[in-house]
């Protein structure tokens, strides 16, 4: 029977033209991610610098030694540091539940991976993480005997709680959630290490050349130019 048919075909196709609009208000998201999740600081709140890199890199060494390390001792109270040891490693759930790790630079970075995600968790004081971690990178290859060195060069006492939480499940933990921090990241790292100040991905090259200038430009965006950044 062709009783309303027409009817049919306009209801078919309204519903055709909302499923085309749903699709394609959600696509961009689907394809390229949400947009960067950008931070809101107040006015003389230090900047929010935030590190993804990895333990064997030579350009998060070069990064972290010659420009986060630098830039944070000359002006401590411009900057508020996370560090994120993950990069391009992937993440594989055995079927025991445990966690198994491919690294960029191969299993002993993966090893110096979780040996940063435990330092980082177990010092509080911001200016002995920093110097542990610079310390620490710059030669990972043994990754323990690093952490041991660095940790006693500067007067930390947390080398047991470290190397308990890196030989407990806890370790591997911590790096998945580093890893799921670094892919939840838009865009996505195409470069190690990434630094976002503020949320903000932009000007990579230049922050991996000056840090300072470039913290320095952020925080005048919010308000006056800090004394510590003015000629």
């Amino acid at each position: 029977m062709l009783v309303n048919t027409p009817r049919k075909r306009f209801l078919f196709v309204i519903v055709a033209v909302l499923i085309i609009w749903q699709v394609m208000r959600f696509l961009p998201q689907f394809l390229f991610g949400p947009p960067e999740d950008l931070i809101i600081r107040h006015p003389g709140a230090p900047v929010m610098v935030m590190v993804y890199y990895e333990a064997l890199c030579p350009d998060s060494k070069n990064f972290i030694v010659k420009q986060l390390q630098a830039t944070y001792r000359r002006a401590p109270e411009l900057m508020e540091v996370q560090f994120i040891p993950y990069g391009k490693a992937s993440t594989h759930v055995q079927p025991d539940g445990s966690l198994r790790f491919e690294c960029q630079h191969g299993p002993m970075e993966c090893q110096a991976n979780i040996y940063h995600a435990c330092a980082i968790e177990a010092i509080e004081d911001a200016r002995a993480r920093i110097d542990v971690v610079a310390c620490m990178i710059r030669d990972n290859q043994a990754a323990k005997e690093a952490m041991q060195k660095c940790t006693r060069e500067y007067k930390v006492e947390n080398s047991e709680l470290i190397q308990k939480c890196y030989e407990s499940p806890h370790g591997a933990e911590l790096l998945k959630l580093h890893g799921d921090a670094t892919n939840s990241l838009r865009p996505r790292m195409s470069f190690v290490p990434t630094i976002t100040l503020d949320g903000s991905q932009g000007r990579q090259a230049s922050i991996l050349k000056d840090l300072f200038t470039e913290v320095c430009k952020v925080a005048a965006g919010r308000g006056p130019l800090p004394d510590v950044c003015k000629p």
